[in-house]
């Protein structure tokens, strides 16, 4: 089974299974489901950069076989080569770099004293 479909059927048995009534079962497959999905987000977002360094590498292979023997490469086809290898390395980066990103923390909203709350806080004060 593809990683593309595992996702789909974890969480098809975790519905099935909630709506039997195994809902300790179905809070486990649906836990499973979380990164059987990430990694199906992981490989979609990794072939569709794939396919533009296909592209890119066709490209630059094109003109690499235009230009006159003898002569420097052109610029189209250094440049192609060049994004083709940032294609193929983003995923690899981005799974290099996952552990350390950090979340950021939210401060709680600070909520206006009202003009009571307000004497009150000046009268223990004092």
């Amino acid at each position: 089974m593809g990683s593309r479909l595992l996702p789909l059927v974890l969480a098809a048995a975790a519905l099935a299974a909630g709506g039997v009534g195994l809902g300790g079962l179905a809070l486990w497959l649906g836990l499973l489901t979380v990164p059987a999905a990430a990694a199906a987000a992981f490989v979609a977002a990794s072939d569709a950069l794939g396919g533009l360094a296909l592209t890119l590498v066709v490209l630059a292979s094109a003109a690499r076989e235009n230009t006159p023997t003898g002569s420097a490469a052109s610029p189209l086809a250094t440049w192609a080569l060049l994004l083709a290898l940032l294609a193929y390395a983003i995923p690899l980066v981005l799974w290099v770099l996952e552990p350390v990103r950090v979340p950021l923390r939210t401060r709680p909203a600070r909520r206006r004293l009202r003009p009571a709350e307000v004497d009150e806080l000046l009268s223990r004060a004092a």
